[in-house]
């Protein structure tokens, strides 16, 4: 789900039925557009923030590349050096590196999703505001004649309300992300048996790298 739902519940909305039903068409047309123009501050600095980290994040995916390349030419150099021992090392360590890799490749995709919403949802915004604004054209102008009995009476309506919590449901977002990707501790019985398999799978890929050397095993 966006984060900007609220703005979507807005500009989604029927205006000419909102119009009909108020006695100040004028009035509510100037709440709206005012609730639309803080919405694109608030969704241009959220979008524009998510471009930044996205352009960190690439940085970091060479950087996971770079690391992966080069384990595995260490582990292969081990390998024809005759040191098994050292090549396990490295091995582990380029599964490290394709961890953090493939952990930071899933942020990318998560980002690269949330900038496409947000320009998206800046297009829509932009279009309705200037609708709004010719529709307010239209509409003659109205004496000014209110009632301190009806002022009290009526419901305040504020401006900020629909988008007072955006920054703390951006900030909600981010923390279910972090909490997600904790993974639990695994049980000692598991951690034993998946221990196990990871060293099989080492031996495995020393015997490829041997073959492929031309090295007996």
């Amino acid at each position: 789900m966006s984060v900007f739902k609220r703005i979507k519940d807005i500009v989604n909305s029927n205006i000419n039925s909102l119009l009909d039903k108020t006695e100040d068409p004028e009035k509510m047309l100037k709440l709206m557009i005012s609730e639309m123009d803080e919405a694109i501050l608030n969704l241009k600095a959220s979008t524009a923030a998510k471009m930044a980290n996205l352009k960190s994040v690439e940085k970091r995916i060479d950087e996971a590349e770079k690391a992966v390349s080069r384990w595995q030419e260490r582990a292969e150099l081990a390998v024809v050096k005759g040191s098994d021992e050292m090549a396990k090392e490295a091995i582990k360590e380029r599964k490290e590196a394709e961890e953090i890799l493939d952990s930071v490749r899933k942020d990318k995709a998560i980002l690269e999703k949330e900038v496409e919403e947000g320009k998206k949802e800046l297009e829509t915004l932009y279009s309705k505001i200037e609708d709004a604004k010719e529709r307010l054209k239209t509409i003659p102008p109205k004496k000014e004649v209110v009632k301190i009995k009806e002022e009290k009476t009526k419901p305040a309506l504020r401006p900020n309300t629909r988008f007072e919590e955006l920054e703390n449901r951006i900030n909600r977002i981010e923390a279910y992300r972090e909490l997600s990707e904790k993974k639990e501790e695994p049980k000692k019985e598991e951690k034993t048996a998946a221990e196990m398999l990871e060293e099989l799978e080492i031996e495995n890929e020393i015997a490829k790298i041997k073959e492929a050397k031309g090295i007996n095993v």
